[in-house]
């Protein structure tokens, strides 16, 4: 096989109560299969690249959901390392509406993704010529020192393969604190080709002053990196993204979520989307901002679009492709 990506991550189940019961009172639960890698692996399958998913589920019916999911949506499951022990890692999300807040909760503790060593890693995969480009998540970086040995291992093989790095900071509070974070990050943050982070990550992780423009912040992000490709994320203002001689901006019209979750790992699979294509910073955010307002008009975690429907958004009114 041929990939563009390979995608490396965490996948669980979430568990959400119906409408917006609590928790605490539900006796029915929606389930839906959602990771940040696996998420940006179907969007972009959706969007025409090959890509494969890699991680380490339990073989029983909790695990083959999992993995049953991602292959309808064309995703490559082959190289996922299954166990008869351990577990899926679940969480459960419930649903807040002002002034109660949403609230997630985690039960992913001794999960078989928790549990992945570099013995584990199918050397196999990685070898010259087998993909482009791996793409991973500081989330994986958050859990502990195997999986972030694992991390380490699967980032040197493909580079010494000649594939590229994508990171996406992705921060969780509930993971990991700040300043443990920033430094189980610094490295791969430094070294990734193309590099993926909110502006409060970038506030909080590396002390940089909020109340400084989104252009003084990009600006350090990318003197940290080397200039390399880095793209940062706004909130409801959009993103900007730079390669070190040309910098965008892309605003996004305001939206009333439908399904939040995932909407950052449809904007990382827009993005690399249009950057495999074209390398055009332009073009990727373009691509990226009209993946993530999709993605909000979709409960679930993952973005079940087409690429006609991006398209057609990022091409702005009049329909015309800005895709190229």
């Amino acid at each position: 096989m041929r990939y563009d990506v390979v995608l490396l991550g965490e996948t669980m189940l979430r568990l959400t109560p119906e409408s917006f019961t609590r928790l605490e009172q539900a006796d029915r639960v929606q389930v839906h299969v959602g990771g940040s890698e696996s998420n940006t692996a179907v969007g972009l399958s959706r969007l025409g690249h090959s890509v494969a998913w890699l991680s380490r589920l339990t073989d029983n019916p909790l695990g083959r959901r999992v993995e049953q999911t991602l292959a309808s949506h064309g995703v490559d499951t082959q190289s996922i390392v299954w166990t008869a022990s351990d577990r899926v890692g679940l969480y459960f999300l419930e649903n807040g509406s002002p002034p109660r807040s949403s609230q997630v909760i985690y039960d992913r503790v001794g999960s078989a993704y928790s549990r992945f060593t570099p013995s584990d890693l199918p050397r196999e995969l990685f070898s010259t010529g087998v993909s482009k480009w791996l793409h991973v998540t500081g989330i994986s970086l958050w859990l502990n020192e195997t999986v972030r040995d694992t991390i380490a291992t699967a980032v040197q093989w493909a580079r010494e393969a000649g594939w590229k790095i994508s990171f996406d900071v992705n921060h969780r509070s509930l993971l990991c604190n700040e300043i443990e974070a920033q430094g189980h990050c610094q490295s791969l943050f430094e070294i990734a080709d193309l590099a993926f982070l909110p502006r409060r990550d970038a506030v909080q992780l590396w002390r940089m002053s909020d109340a400084d423009d989104d252009e003084r912040i990009m600006k350090s992000l990318l003197e940290m990196r080397s200039g390399k490709p880095t793209v940062m994320t706004l909130g409801s203002r959009g993103a900007m993204a730079s390669d070190g001689l040309l910098s965008e901006t892309q605003t996004i019209e305001p939206v009333d979520p439908i399904g939040r979750l995932g909407g950052g790992d449809a904007f990382s699979a827009g993005f690399l989307s249009g950057w495999l294509e074209t390398s055009d910073v332009l073009v990727a955010l373009r691509r990226a901002t009209a993946m993530a307002r999709l993605k909000y008009s979709i409960p679930g975690d993952l973005p079940l679009v087409t690429r006609a429907e991006v398209e057609k958004l990022a091409g702005g009114a009049n329909g015309t492709s800005l895709i190229r």
